[in-house]
């Protein structure tokens, strides 16, 4: 019998407007924990939302073993919904309130079934996510973002699955919440399907898929191990690539000396003919003769390049195009020890109180808080965007720019070429093209518009812009800037960060990222005060 928990066969699917998605793909997940990875529009949500039943195959057939538990990207909930309702155990608990009460109702036993233990379960499973002071009757609308994907994933653990979806769960989670999540799935038994961004999630994986071309190839072991797989196939393809290419010259070069040396020999052969007085027609076929003899030559040459190259093109298709980030921004230094904000004694409603808070020349700096403890409130004071109630704040002259989680400073209606015009409309436009060229935006690709692009390119667009605006900023403050990324687009934003200059306040939870984009300072947020945390 099949340990295959997932079995996906000959599935196809493609969009309204007929854009292929999967055209084929057949693939056997067993038990365990799969990572599911792959860049951003490559169908890894569309997957899972398959599997889940979400979406409907056009062919094909996915079967999954057991109960299914599915944990979306983007939650579909009402604002009004209270804990219970989202953790769909209100029913239950109703009716064991109402028998308690003394309404032995059958409806009620019926409603309960075996049952009667729910509420401790539902309470056990908050505590283990670190929900365990929530009301049950406390509506959604008053949770953080990270409270609901917590809220989200106990829902579906209470239904106790067999099978576990996961996209994306620690999106908006803070540091506490996503040790709290990797202990829980460091105890699943069953078979758990995650994609995710999140690096130290993927590194407690048994299994890397990685979706490519509408295929899934399985590495065996953490992402560590899949990334130390991949760099070695890559080096493997780079080394087929150069050898292939000398081959290609090589080719050339004898076929260029065989024509060469084909050419001297018919014009050697004619002047010996002419000094040798023979006949014109034994001439012209002894002429024949040596054209006929070169162009096999010739062609045998030409069969030989002919392979050559298409060698060259196998070995080049093997290699995969990482698409890096390469930049040189010396416009956005700032010198040592220049004040970039200075704020002294800032209140905001009741989330701080006489906060101190000052950037001084390119530092890099990591805020770190729980869910609701205002991080984003502190980068829109740096940057201008809110006013605190009281306090005192001064910026030096210069530009700060400030990139939320929406990602929301393009104008969706404009290309990508039109919104970088309107950030730097001196830059000549041959360099803007050249510019977003090295943005990854080649050709065509920079003329469509912003509310097109996928989560990774309108990352890439938005800092090309915020970059390279006039004057260029010299205090940047990133929102959770890695949050729906892929990890191809994740590492294009740690090679921007690396080449700017200035100063740059990030709020992130990802440590991986953290550490590529070299950060100075680490401060955390709680109870309304700033602590410097060791390991900058």
């Amino acid at each position: 019998m099949s340990d295959a928990f997932i079995v996906v066969s000959s599935l196809s699917f493609s969009w309204p407007d007929d854009t292929p998605v999967f055209d084929g793909l057949s693939v056997s997940v067993p038990g365990g924990r799969t990572g599911l990875v792959a860049p951003n529009g490559a169908g890894k949500s569309t997957l899972l939302k398959l599997v889940a039943g979400a979406l409907t195959p056009s062919e094909g057939s996915v079967t999954v073993e057991g109960v299914l538990g599915y944990l979306p990207q983007d939650l579909p909930l009402t604002a009004g919904l209270t804990v219970a309702e989202v953790l769909g155990v209100a029913d239950v608990l109703r009716a064991i309130a109402a028998v308690e009460s003394g309404d032995v109702a059958e409806e009620h036993f019926t409603t309960i079934g075996t049952d009667w233990d729910l509420e401790e379960r539902t309470r056990a499973q908050l505590d283990r996510l670190g929900l365990g002071d929530l009301a049950l009757d406390r509506v959604l609308g008053t949770l953080s973002g990270g409270q609901v994907i917590s809220l989200g994933l106990a829902a579906q653990l209470l239904k106790q699955p067999d099978v576990l979806l996961l996209d994306e769960p620690t999106n908006n989670l803070d540091l506490d919440a996503r040790h709290r999540l990797y202990e829980v799935l460091d105890d699943w038994r069953g078979c758990l399907l995650v994609v995710s961004h999140d690096r130290a999630l993927l590194d407690r994986m048994d299994r890397i898929a990685e979706l490519d071309g509408g295929e899934i190839r399985f590495h065996g072991g953490n992402f560590s191990s899949y990334e130390d797989a991949v760099a070695a196939e890559r080096e493997a393809a780079e080394k087929n690539v150069r050898s292939a290419e000398q081959e290609v010259k090589r080719e050339k070069r004898e076929m260029q000396q065989a024509r060469e040396r084909a050419a001297r020999r018919a014009s050697t052969a004619q002047r010996n003919l002419s000094n040798a007085g023979l006949p014109k027609i034994f001439a012209g076929n002894m002429k024949r003769n040596a054209e006929v003899s070169a162009a096999k030559a010739d062609g045998t040459h030409a069969a030989r390049l002919g392979a050559a190259r298409s060698k060259l093109d196998q070995a080049e298709r093997a290699l995969k195009d990482e698409q890096r980030i390469s930049l040189e921004l010396p416009q956005t230094a700032v010198p040592a020890g220049r004040t970039l904000f200075l704020g002294a004694d800032i209140r905001v409603r009741d989330l701080f109180s006489g906060l101190d808070f000052a950037v001084r020349g390119p530092e890099r700096i990591a805020l770190a808080a729980p869910n609701g403890a205002g991080k984003s409130t502190l980068l829109r004071v740096v940057h201008g965007s809110l006013t605190p109630d009281s306090g005192e704040v001064k910026r030096a002259d210069g530009r700060v720019a400030y990139l939320s989680q929406r990602l929301d400073l393009l104008d969706d209606s404009r290309t990508v070429a039109e919104n970088l015009a309107a950030f730097a409309p001196a830059m000549p436009p041959a360099e803007r093209m050249n510019l977003l060229a090295r943005f990854l935006f080649r050709g065509a690709r920079a003329h469509l518009p912003v509310g097109v692009l996928s989560g990774g390119e309108r990352l890439r667009a938005t800092l090309a812009c915020v970059l390279f605006a006039e004057p260029a900023p010299q205090l940047l403050l990133l929102d959770e800037p890695t949050n729906n990324l892929d990890l191809v687009s994740a590492g294009q934003l740690e090679s921007a960060l690396n080449a700017y200059r200035g100063a740059f306040v990030v709020v992130s939870h990802d440590e991986r990222f953290l550490s590529e984009v070299r950060i100075d300072r680490r401060l955390r947020l709680e109870g309304g005060r700033l602590l410097e945390v060791a390991g900058g």
